[in-house]
């Protein structure tokens, strides 16, 4: 499993056809990949363009971004520099302010699954010398909450907290979607008329393969990226119940570089990562 930042934003499924009443839709879905926002949408829109911009960006382009007029996307500038959500730097660029950062570091460090996931991810991390990940399942995308870098090794994986990767090619993703969807049938109602693109693969993954592979996830208890996601890194991912005996609460991952821990010696030491993960994560009642 290559653990690389994503940025991709995650497909939704669309509300069932023919709902007595229309499904409300989120205000952070409706400005990803919307070309035209309204309202407190803008606000969103604006912010969350200027989270993908770390070394700034001018109000020309921040407009253009985002679909609208220079003087909207600058009242929307006001109210957020005036919440301290965004600043302005010696060079006329937009980036975030220090109060959000302030207030995603803080919430982060006191998220109980952050706080009882992470001594595990040490002792994995410090067990292989690779870098470890706990990642939780949102739509088709795996969103990382915690990482581990181990403490010796030049070469360290440029994942990050909050990154996206495609479920269908991490490690984790694999496990955790062998738990969503419990059989074939409902992995290719997953899967639609969608093409499942892996970055370091040249073709598209068939959905035969695939449900072939999630079934081999379900009867191992563990998931495999044998360099899916990134040229020379594999991963193996177990299930991690944190909240309930029987729905995974996450999985946690060891992303090594696959010259100095290929997957075969991963997969042989499956019953030592299970030792730790059990050790170091109570059984919930």
């Amino acid at each position: 499993m290559a653990e690389r930042s994503g940025s991709a934003a995650t497909g939704e499924p669309s509300p069932r056809a023919g709902a007595a009443t229309p499904a409300v839709v989120p205000a952070v879905d409706r400005v990803v990949g919307s070309d035209r926002v309204v309202g407190s949408d803008r606000v969103l829109a604006v912010l969350t363009e200027l989270g993908r911009h770390p070394s700034g960006i001018g109000l020309d382009e921040l407009a253009a971004a985002v679909g609208s007029p220079k003087s909207t996307v600058h009242r929307a500038l006001v109210s957020l520099r005036k919440a301290r959500f965004a600043s302005r730097d010696g060079h006329g660029h937009y980036v975030l302010g220090d109060e959000i950062l302030r207030m995603a570091f803080a919430h982060h460090e006191a998220r109980p699954d952050h706080l009882r996931i992470q001594p595990l991810l040490e002792a994995l991390s410090a067990r292989y010398g690779e870098t470890t990940h706990y990642a939780v399942l949102d739509g088709r995308s795996v969103v990382y909450r915690s990482k581990v870098d181990p403490e010796v090794g030049a070469v360290r994986l440029t994942s990050v907290v909050g990154g996206r990767n495609p479920a269908h090619c991490t490690a984790v993703g694999k496990v955790l979607l062998s738990y969503a969807l419990p059989d074939d049938e409902a992995v290719r109602a997953w899967v639609g008329d969608r093409e499942l693109i892996c970055p370091a693969r040249p073709a598209p993954v068939p959905v035969d393969a695939f449900c072939r592979q999630l079934g081999r996830t379900r009867e191992q208890g563990y998931g495999t990226d044998d360099q899916e996601n990134e040229p020379g890194v594999n991963c193996l991912a177990v299930p991690v119940f944190l909240t309930s005996p029987t729905v995974p609460s996450g999985a946690v991952s060891i992303s090594g570089l696959a010259y100095r821990t290929p997957l075969p010696r991963l997969v042989d030491d499956l019953p030592a990562i299970l030792e730790i993960v059990a050790s170091h994560t109570p059984h919930p009642s």
